[in-house]
């Protein structure tokens, strides 16, 4: 009997979007913001997503985010054709399968960083004692230990920031979106935030795509996506001016 060799299977990306369009109407005009883009991430990749304002960049993290429908074009997370999904499917596959992470901390501000980070865990499910256990873990990870239970109006912008990293890993998602994490942080501020962020993303095997201006930074991660024509094309670092 002829024997079967099986090539090991290609590991299958977090993150796929396949000829994605997104339109709007303003008035009587159509506005295409997205042509057609596509674009695939896979685990422990830190994606950046660069391109001038006004080129999709929040639309496309939107939408891989289900956060709102492309007009047309696939979504795919982890493995999972989102297309006919309803708003209640999506809700659950956001809180199971992807992290966020927002220019502006978004933090609860009448809740210590310990606790903005267990929330979104109690919601999926999770005890407090093992939400908690978690947290400090993530939180002690980036420096903050002993600022677990400030309230954000107590902390600095980039304990701010490490926090609601913090809180965008808590329940394990396969696919971290940022928009401009750093992009509210005084560049000292920024460059060690941007090193915790990547080390989480390489550490947890999390696909990240990071939309920013910061092109030293866009330089510095392992893939560069950038949005042209609501298409996306990948560059190499060399390229970024």
């Amino acid at each position: 009997m002829d024997q079967v060799h099986h090539q090991p299977a290609a590991p299958m990306p977090t993150l796929w979007l396949d000829d994605v369009r997104r339109s709007f109407k303003q008035g009587t005009r159509e506005i295409n913001v997205l042509q057609g883009a596509s674009m695939a991430l896979w685990p422990g990749q830190a994606v950046a997503l660069v391109g001038p304002s006004g080129a999709g960049k929040s639309t496309m993290l939107h939408i891989a985010g289900l956060l709102e429908p492309p007009s047309s074009g696939r979504v795919m997370v982890n493995g999972r054709d989102c297309a006919g999904l309803t708003e209640g499917e999506r809700t659950r596959l956001r809180r199971h399968e992807i992290g966020f992470i927002y220019q502006f901390h978004q933090l609860l501000p009448e809740f210590s960083a310990m606790e903005n980070v267990v929330i979104p865990q109690m919601i999926l499910g999770k005890s407090k004692r093992v939400a908690e256990t978690r947290a400090r873990a993530l939180l002690s990870g980036l420096g903050l230990g002993d600022r677990v239970d400030h309230r954000p109006a107590e902390l600095s912008g980039g304990e701010q920031q490490r926090t609601a990293i913090c809180r965008g890993l808590a329940n394990a998602p396969k696919l971290l979106l940022a928009d401009e994490p750093t992009g509210n942080l005084d560049p000292k501020t920024s460059e060690y935030v941007f090193q915790e962020l990547v080390m989480l993303i390489r550490q947890q095997g999390v696909a990240a795509l990071i939309a920013t201006h910061n092109m030293d930074l866009a330089r510095r991660m392992d893939r560069i996506l950038r949005m042209e024509d609501g298409r996306v094309v990948e560059i190499s670092p060399s390229a970024v001016g």
